[in-house]
């Protein structure tokens, strides 16, 4: 793991405009709020995801304009399956807008390597996971030619993403 790598809601909390999030695995860690779901349990959302839903709203109360992007295969996982019903509508109504690519139009568009978090056009904090999908580790930069690939990644995705609403499973 990198040094010098800053607290992510501390990260968040600086974000002065723009807060912008690109996804682009198909799975992630074995969740126990997922595998419930998959099992067809009635599910609650634990501590963490109250906890994220109140970072959002604040930081939407200070005027950032927090987006989150998914760059996903068809048919879609189980695991984006859920996000999509459970997850997604939560995350929109503590304040963020969300997107889904299929990526299947993804082809032509330079994406990173990773998926990352952009605060304010200006520093970046790349994740990583292993091949299972379980927590690697993460990077941040701050170097102006990543963050202007980045950058302009994001927006080509978000421009050809379909928003959440309309985007069927």
């Amino acid at each position: 793991m990198q040094q010098n790598v800053p607290d992510f809601t501390a990260l968040l909390r600086s974000a002065e405009r723009s807060a912008v999030h690109l996804e682009m695995r198909d799975s992630y860690m074995d969740d126990p709020v997922f595998a419930a779901w998959r099992e067809g349990r009635e599910v609650d959302l634990p501590q963490e995801y109250l906890e994220w839903q109140a970072l959002v709203k604040e930081t939407v109360a200070r005027g950032v304009c927090l987006r989150r992007a998914r760059v996903v295969s068809e048919p879609v996982t189980d695991y984006i399956r859920w996000e999509h019903s459970l997850t997604t509508p939560h995350n929109i109504a503590a304040g963020e807008s969300v997107r889904w690519l299929p990526r299947r139009i993804a082809s032509d568009l330079p994406l990173p390597g990773n998926d990352l978090w952009l605060i304010d056009e200006e520093r970046i904090l790349f994740h990583w996971f292993t091949g299972d999908g379980d927590w690697a580790g993460h990077e941040f930069s701050e170097d102006p030619a990543t963050v202007k690939m980045v950058t302009a990644a994001f927006e080509a995705v978000w421009d050809r993403a379909i928003p959440h609403e309309q985007f069927t499973i």
